[in-house]
């Protein structure tokens, strides 16, 4: 999930459903990424008929939810609180249309009709998120592991295999338990990261015999600059009252647009985003350091991180922008990607935001380099980037960057726009991406850990009406066609978001 909550596919039980393991999908696609017009878009549709075999034999196909959006049941089988529980209950108008995921889709009772619907859809993976809160209700080992939401969690895993659907887990999801966030403010405090290492290591030893593939983290960029620098995920901190009007303005963008929430709180966008990343890096290092060390070899599994990225294409030919989109860059994707390949922060990171970037110590930065034997991407959308020289009069992460982004050029649009303000449909940007990535990140196996599109919430279709998705449809036609381009990289497979309905 990237920056909303409201990304669907499918209802429950659908009356049709495509297989995505079927022999011939035929699409339009556009030209090859380098080949476009002068203001970026795709040069003229061809047709294209992507086969199932243009894409290798082992290549996964899947699809992808999140405990908070799917399992509902906040309450039941002994789950503690989460921050999201307590966010969105106590300040409804924190979603835009007031709702939340206590019930949700009602997974935790449902899950056995909904692996029916995966099994019916030819989904070869599906990755989930384990609930924090779910499995230690007390937020660590020594309040108790609830045994009612492990047994959930076997037997969710257990029905997947018995349906011939690989599991891929992802350990945290953005849920921490709300004990943990009041005692000592949670990802902002080191004391998180032990906490963490506890967490980790019972799912490694409840579920790592029938789990092959674990994510550590998903889209921690999105969790600390939506939690902690535009205030619109929990625990809404972000810019303080001597922020500047355009930083402001960049928080409102992140937020979708509106006012701040009632349950806004005033933090350090200059530096309680920097201290909140390094946690989290630390925290992934250590649970793979725990894996490998007393798991992997008698598991036989393999682990690694989840990131997002919005490509930044530069705006124009210009030096200036050029090195502005890298930045872009850097400051999404490789401020966590960079560090467990490399050890270190991104360049321009350490440049630009100086003394407020934590340092890792010679042992950290032992531990976290390498920490990976895979790395997921989430991949949506791409803009426009250009050179910002403007000095900004505070310190904040949405500034740090000095870079501009724009979803137009010369007054067109990268892409059509979807649901989202965020959201334009820019298939070419994930070849971007991966290319990218094998050229400056020694060419590491990806996954496709998430990819899909929203769109306007049309009520008065039926629902006969609103399987028409022809929207949908093509975005992932376009999208399977940019990847097949990129197959020269260690793409191994691409999992949709989402499966079902969500919050």
């Amino acid at each position: 999930m990237h920056q909303s909550l409201q990304l669907t596919l499918l209802q429950r039980a659908p009356k049709s459903a495509m297989d995505i393991q079927s022999n011939v999908l035929t699409i339009t696609s556009g030209s090859s990424p380098t080949d476009t017009s002068s203001n970026g878009q795709a040069a003229k549709s061809t047709k294209e008929r992507i086969k199932r075999s243009d894409f290798p034999s082992d290549f996964v196909f899947g699809a992808a939810t999140a405990s908070y959006q799917v399992e509902g049941a906040w309450n039941e089988g002994g789950k503690g609180m989460s921050n999201w529980d307590y966010f969105t209950q106590s300040q409804p108008g924190g979603i835009s249309d007031f709702s939340n995921g206590t019930i949700a889709i009602d997974h935790f009772n449902m899950f056995k009709d909904d692996v029916v619907v995966m099994k019916k859809l030819g989904l070869k993976a599906y990755r989930f998120s384990l609930s924090w809160p779910r499995i230690l209700p007390g937020g660590r080992l020594c309040h108790g592991v609830s045994k009612e939401g492990v047994q959930f969690y076997n037997d969710l895993i257990d029905a997947l295999l018995a349906a011939d659907i690989e599991p891929y887990i992802t350990i945290f999801h953005w849920d921490i338990p709300q004990c943990l966030q009041l005692e000592y403010g949670g990802f902002l405090h080191e004391r998180v990261v032990q906490d963490f290492i506890e967490y980790s290591e019972i799912c490694f030893w409840e579920f790592g015999d029938r789990v092959k593939y674990w994510i550590t983290l998903n889209e921690p960029w999105s969790f600390t600059v939506q939690g902690y620098v535009a205030g619109a995920f929990p625990p809404n901190r972000g810019v303080t009252p001597k922020d500047t009007e355009e930083t402001k303005k960049h928080a409102r963008l992140h937020r979708g647009g509106g006012k701040l929430l009632a349950a806004f709180k005033y933090g350090n966008p200059g530096t309680e985003p920097y201290k909140v990343a390094h946690n989290l890096i630390l925290c992934h290092a250590h649970a793979v350091d725990i894996y490998r060390t007393k798991y992997q070899e008698s598991q036989g599994g393999k682990i690694g991180i989840t990131n997002c990225i919005s490509w930044n294409e530069p705006l124009t030919d210009s030096q200036e922008d050029k090195d502005a989109a890298t930045r872009g860059n850097d400051f999404m994707l490789g401020w966590f990607v960079e560090p467990v390949v490399t050890g270190e922060y991104p360049e321009s990171m350490i440049k630009y935001v100086g003394d407020r970037l934590p340092k890792f110590s010679e042992k950290e930065e032992k531990l976290v380099k390498g920490s990976y034997d895979f790395l997921g991407i989430n991949y949506y959308t791409s803009t426009y980037t250009s050179d910002d020289p403007t000095k900004p009069t505070t310190d904040s992460y949405f500034t740090d960057s000095h870079t501009k982004t724009s979803h137009e050029r010369n007054k067109v649009p990268i892409g059509a726009q979807a649901g989202s303000d965020w959201l334009y449909i820019v298939p070419w940007g994930i070849y971007r991406v991966m290319v990218d990535m094998k050229k400056r990140y020694n060419d590491p196996v990806i996954y496709i850990t998430e990819n899909g599109v929203d769109e306007v919430n049309d009520k008065s279709k039926t629902s006969t009406e609103a399987l028409k998705d022809d929207i949908r449809i093509h975005y992932h036609q376009e999208h399977l066609y940019y990847l097949k381009l990129a197959m020269e990289c260690k793409c191994e497979g691409l999992l949709h978001m989402v499966v079902v309905r969500q919050f």
